[in-house]
């Protein structure tokens, strides 16, 4: 089962008590339904439990309709539809329009009260709504044909701070929402706590191995930073010695070069506390510096004879 249909079972399992939510919900099944006008609503959807929801909120609503089940090559599709003529006429007084609008408009007037929306919106999910795998990215959408519809759900979802945006995508209009702290407050405003929570421990856990990764990468880097310092240094102190120069250099640099030899993967500051006397470690790098530029001279005076 996908992320996407475990939130749709989860909304759908909901209770609606209030008649007025029952309303909003209809109305959100009627609006992200397959088609809604003068002569009925149809809904289609892959999730039996789906089509139920909507049934029992049509009913609330004192609208009656019928399910059935359509075999397809992908498989069943299960369809709520308002077709009875007396239905239709009681569905249109219901929703307060004629079914013959020239492009479909949310009336937020049939919302009384914050549950309404909170129903609507689950019900918009539940009848055109999608969502990524939580493990690839996020992403949570709203599908509608109806241009008008889609501006007015952007605008909605605006109000509540939820901050979607809008796109076409093969002649449908999708209202998106990418970031995770906004898709948590979504999925838990629409019902589905069980999916927030799921999706909380998820991030969680991602943000922690995101930053482990970081550190490791950040510690390998450095890592590799010492290992190719540490090579250039065991190189120029390597010709130094086959020159025969090492033993003409001040003590403290002949110093330097025998504690970095005899102590290959030790750290500078490792180095400098060995020293005798004790110096810094930016006294020692300066040292280890001063081994390679001599070496880098040396080479360069003897390729010039």
């Amino acid at each position: 089962m996908s992320f996407s249909q475990q939130v749709k079972l989860e909304i759908a399992a909901k209770k609606v008590t209030r008649p007025c939510c029952a309303l909003a919900a209809s109305y959100g099944a009627a609006c992200f339904g397959k088609y809604f006008d003068d002569k009925g609503m149809v809904l289609h959807t892959e999730l039996p439990e789906v089509a139920r929801y909507v049934k029992r909120v049509y009913s609330m609503s004192g609208i009656q309709g019928e399910i059935r089940e359509k075999q397809r090559p992908s498989g069943s599709v299960y369809e709520f539809a308002v077709k009875d003529p007396e239905q239709v006429a009681r569905m249109l007084e219901r929703f307060e329009c004629t079914g013959r609008e020239t492009n479909l408009r949310i009336n937020a007037h049939l919302f009384g009260c914050q549950g309404c929306f909170q129903t609507f919106v689950g019900t918009a999910f539940l009848c055109s709504g999608t969502m990524t795998d939580p493990n690839k990215e996020y992403n949570l959408e709203f599908l509608t044909n109806r241009y008008n519809l889609a501006r007015d759900f952007e605008a909605l979802l605006g109000e509540h701070e939820f901050s979607p945006h809008r796109t076409c995508r093969k002649g449908s209009n999708i209202i998106y929402v990418k970031a995770s702290e906004t898709i948590l407050d979504l999925l838990a405003f629409m019902g589905a706590a069980g999916a927030t929570m799921e999706l909380m421990n998820l991030k969680f856990y991602r943000d922690v191995r995101n930053k482990a990764n970081r550190i490791t990468n950040c510690e390998t880097a450095n890592i590799s930073k010492v290992v190719n310092a540490n090579a250039q240094t065991h190189r120029a102190i390597r010709y130094l010695e086959e020159q025969g120069d090492l033993e003409s250099l001040p003590e403290a640099l002949r110093q330097a070069a025998r504690l970095r030899k005899e102590n290959p993967q030790a750290s500078l500051a490792q180095l400098a506390a060995l020293s005798q006397p004790p110096v810094s470690k930016s006294g020692l790098s300066h040292r280890m510096k001063k081994l390679e530029s001599l070496a880098a001279e040396l080479q360069k005076r003897r390729a010039d004879v």
